[in-house]
């Protein structure tokens, strides 16, 4: 394994290993651990009781955060007609359809979030060999294809801080909840956010314990074990 540095160390020192923490504490440690010369982002990373090679087993799922990520997401919507010019007014960093997919197909990939409207999911099918493995092919159940009369709404939230969270191969979650210069009150009501969204997002097949362990953590510090059943309730203590 490599050697960690001084700071990485030193931060590490500040955490009891067997401890779980209430979610206050937790967040204040990664926050007081963050000193990095940059704006850390603070992530959120759970360990599920799912099995993802079942179908009644996936979780998938987008959530607005309160607070916001602490940046602008660079958000591309394919669309035609006159829902070009609504998004482009809702702050769409890219608008287009065929010429914006093509510029795709050539390798282009600077962007955070895609949208469609329904009407041209036909036109842009191809581009699922290219997007879909990197999570970012539209998808109705992430809120990413939608009618052209809420076209406008959903570029808004994405640049606001929508985020989407999915089940990965080793059955965890990993998601940003914000910017370690956030204030904890802020983080705190984005980590119930996006606890209360898995919570709802729960698969038909899932068994027992949906979260088994829950760990946040910055860019460059070390992950503080939460108090699961603690952690479950934020949400409604919060929103």
């Amino acid at each position: 394994m490599p050697t960690r540095g001084k700071r990485y160390r030193a931060a590490r020192d500040n955490i009891s290993t067997d401890q779980a923490y209430e979610p206050a504490d937790a967040i204040k440690l990664v926050r007081e651990n963050a000193t990095a010369n940059f704006d850390e982002t603070v992530e959120l990373h759970a360990r599920t009781g799912l099995d993802p090679r079942h179908a009644d087993q996936q979780l998938r799922g987008t959530v607005l955060l309160p607070h916001g990520l602490g940046r602008s997401q660079r958000v591309i919507v394919f669309t035609q007609g006159d829902g070009a010019r609504q998004a482009e007014e809702a702050g769409g960093d890219h608008v287009g359809l065929d010429d914006l997919a093509k510029k795709i197909q050539d390798g282009w990939l600077e962007f955070d979030i895609a949208i469609a409207t329904k009407d041209v999911m036909g036109r842009i099918g191809k581009l699922g060999r290219v997007l879909g493995p990197r999570g970012l092919m539209p998808n109705p159940k992430t809120g990413t294809v939608v009618e052209a009369n809420d076209l406008a709404k959903a570029v808004k939230e994405a640049k606001q801080g929508r985020v989407e969270f999915r089940l990965d191969r080793t059955a965890s979650i990993h998601t940003p909840i914000g910017k370690a210069s956030f204030t904890e009150d802020a983080l705190l009501d984005n980590l119930a956010t996006i606890v209360d969204a898995i919570s709802q997002e729960r698969p038909s097949g899932a068994k027992g314990q949906l979260l088994r362990t829950i760990t946040v953590t910055s860019t460059m510090g070390p992950g503080v074990k939460l108090d699961v059943p603690t952690t479950m309730e934020l949400g409604q203590t919060r929103l």
